[in-house]
């Protein structure tokens, strides 16, 4: 999250505006301070795989922010949500901001957006495919939002402080995908105490990686494996039987 750095070949330094960098080798590549590329949130592919053909959508991006660096997915939309209109007020061109914020006067739609729009907006100097941008549909870009605490915080930098403000959260949520990986299965409520240790584990060691996978390959969950009967068991909602193989 907070890496002044990434990895680039000539291509995509140019993608990014990047310049210096000549070759297809990938090669790591320090950032200035204030430069919006380090960490995961400036990553290019994570721009366009929340975005549309045609546009970007900070609610994709705000909702893949909740499930998968704060593990507080949405709930499921409401059935016959209207889709976003292509135009402003009058038939004329708007930001998506400005178009979400006309299409969250509906309470019904109001009620997801309020948690995914703010985030996504922080993230909205980025294109669909990842460039750099200031201005959208002939307009400045607004990129501030506010957390349902009250943090404000304004475009990919201030998410990024924001977000890191909640480590703790952040490292259960990446744990928990980890696990889930390593698993070849979705991670069930019984397996969370085993997620809260490795986190509370890794805590001395600042979370670094390898304190996180050690936790992880030497878990119970990851170790042994629930025999049949057990795992019918708990498919009924009993409790976990204590049989492993």
């Amino acid at each position: 999250m907070s890496a002044r750095y990434t990895f680039l070949n000539e291509r995509l330094a140019q993608h990014y505006g990047i310049p210096g960098v000549v070759g297809t080798r990938m090669r790591r590549v320090d950032l200035p301070a204030n430069s919006p590329r380090g960490g995961l949130l400036g990553q290019g592919a994570l721009q366009m795989v929340t975005s549309y053909s045609n546009r970007t959508s900070p609610v994709l991006r705000g909702k893949w922010v909740l499930d998968s660096l704060l593990g507080t997915p949405p709930p499921q939309p409401p059935p016959n949500v209207p889709s976003l209109k292509d135009t402003g007020a009058g038939g004329k061109p708007a930001t998506v901001r400005a178009r979400l914020e006309e299409h969250r006067k509906n309470p019904v739609c109001a009620a997801c957006h309020s948690s995914m729009d703010p985030l996504g907006f922080a993230l909205e100097n980025f294109d669909a495919t990842g460039h750099w941008r200031t201005v959208d549909s002939g307009a400045p870009i607004d990129s501030s939002g506010v957390l349902p605490n009250g943090t404000k915080f304004d475009g990919p930098n201030g998410l990024r402080d924001a977000l890191l403000a909640r480590k703790e959260q952040f490292v259960q949520a990446m744990t928990q995908k980890l696990l889930a990986y390593a698993l070849g299965r979705q991670i069930e409520a019984y397996d969370m105490p085993s997620v809260r240790k490795v986190v509370h584990d890794a805590r001395a060691n600042n979370y670094r990686w390898q304190s996180i996978i050690s936790g992880i390959v030497t878990s119970e969950p990851f170790l042994m494996r629930a025999a049949p009967a057990a795992a019918t068991n708990v498919a009924r909602g009993d409790a976990p039987s204590s049989k492993f193989q």
